[in-house]
């Protein structure tokens, strides 16, 4: 074995040394297998933390140095494996990063001006990490996929706890809620029809999609892409987006069409196989005070059948409710941080004010009267109908009551160890190397062995 990684060793202060020429002389601070991490990418992940926030450590970079070894030795054995993710997975990916780093900088400007180059360039340079990053969690789900635990595991996981080290678990609710959005009439509607189809004249005019898409279109994800919306399969949007992207031929332009987020024009640029690279300009039809006064009725009705008992809430939640995540589950909201639980437990700190103000004076098993609700997020606007299903008060944790979050916690712990034996096993038999200047790191002890080196 000290023979191979010797060899090995040799063969990798060839590659280095290429490598150092190919980036111009960007220091290389690790090495696993074949894949090198650079004091370039190491020092982009510190920029990212700063970003975000976080006090100015320097010991931080020990932190994302481990993250990134783990990424290399994950996306090596994916490669094996031929472990892939599509390009549409990497572009949702990139989206939902730059619109969370766009909210944080407070614009994309801002944003632009902390990087020192724009967003479209940013992306391109941390595409081939995010790839990387997806092929790595995909790794690491196909390690831990058969990691069950059994009741009798939850049970002896629960009693290494000592009583005085249960953990609190603060009051909790069921909350269910049908949602009811504005219906526009079609005469209500033509403006907004009329708007985008005047725009959709203006470019089969000779002008440019990208500049009318960054100045009109209102989908905030594509807008400052110029209605770019990358690559996308057929279930990544709603059938009737879906319908005219796979329908063009690279170059056409759709008629103005409809779907539930509003009027759309759609631009194909790019077909590969089953993918389509599109943009598109979206303009949403706004409420009026007359489609708001006509829902609010329909909610007044649908409150009394169900306060006089001739319509059950649930049967209700899924024959009227308009918010499609929970209509499918009978109203029943659930925690939307633990969504792989799929619970419908949710911390009170948890609720959306607007919903905890509501049901905070609401005893079990009541239901509200329609509440006007305006959803920041995408503009929607309408009336709530909540009910109150249970409560939890505070208590020390126990099997009882909290058997799902002690299961939940006894299998992370499960796959946790699963994952530490496949990383044991895995660094003794691959050439890892570490830099002088961050051997020294308390996370890289694991890492650096004498007998490699």
């Amino acid at each position: 074995m000290k023979k191979f990684l010797l060899i090995a060793g040799g063969l990798m202060c060839l590659f280095l040394n290429v490598q150092a020429q190919k980036t111009n002389l960007d220091k290389v601070v690790a090495v696993v297998g074949s894949n090198i991490i650079l004091l370039s990418d190491l020092n982009q992940q510190y920029a990212i933390y700063l970003n975000q926030g976080n006090p100015a450590d320097e010991k931080a970079k020990c932190y994302f140095l481990q993250q990134m070894l783990v990424q290399k030795l994950l996306k090596q054995q994916a490669e094996i494996d031929s472990i892939m993710v599509d390009d549409s997975q990497v572009d949702d990916e990139l989206d939902k990063r730059m619109r969370y780093q766009i909210q944080r900088m407070g614009g994309q400007e801002r944003l632009e001006q902390f990087l020192q180059k724009s967003v479209l360039q940013y992306k391109d340079e941390m595409r081939p990490d995010v790839k990387e990053g997806l092929i790595a969690q995909k790794m690491q789900a196909k390690i831990t996929e058969n990691t069950n635990v059994t009741p009798l595991e939850v049970k002896k996981y629960f009693e290494t706890y000592k009583k005085d080290s249960l953990p609190d678990i603060g009051t909790e609710v069921e909350v269910g809620e049908i949602a009811l959005y504005p219906k526009l009439t079609k005469a209500e509607k033509q403006k907004y029809y009329d708007k985008l189809d005047a725009i959709r004249l203006r470019i089969k005019s000779g002008e440019d999609f990208s500049f009318l898409a960054k100045t009109y279109s209102e989908d905030p994800g594509s807008a400052s892409e110029g209605g770019d919306l990358g690559f996308f399969d057929r279930s990544q949007m709603v059938k009737e987006f879906t319908a005219w992207a796979f329908k063009l031929k690279a170059g056409e332009m759709s008629p103005v069409f409809e779907t539930e987020n509003g009027y759309h024009i759609l631009q194909v640029i790019e077909r590969r196989g089953e993918q389509v690279h599109a943009r598109h300009i979206l303009i949403r039809p706004q409420t009026t005070p007359a489609s708001l006064e006509r829902v609010k009725l329909k909610a007044d009705s649908i409150y009394k059948d169900i306060n006089d008992k001739k319509l059950p809430f649930f049967t209700a939640a899924s024959t009227y409710s308009d918010n499609k995540e929970t209509q499918y589950n009978g109203g029943m909201m659930l925690y939307a941080d633990n969504q792989t639980a799929r619970t419908t437990f949710i911390p009170v700190e948890k609720l959306d004010p607007a919903v905890f103000v509501v049901i905070d004076t609401m005893k079990v098993g009541n239901i509200s009267k329609p509440v006007a609700f305006n959803n920041p997020q995408d503009g929607k606007e309408g009336y709530k109908i909540f009910l109150l299903k249970s409560k939890i008060p505070p208590h020390k944790g126990n099997l009882d009551q909290d058997y799902p979050k002690f299961k939940e916690r006894a299998q992370s712990e499960k796959q946790a160890r699963v994952m530490s034996e496949w990383f044991q096993k895995r660094k003794e038999t691959t050439y890892i190397r570490v830099d002088d200047e961050f051997a020294t790191c308390d996370e890289m002890k694991l890492w650096v062995n004498k007998d490699k080196k």
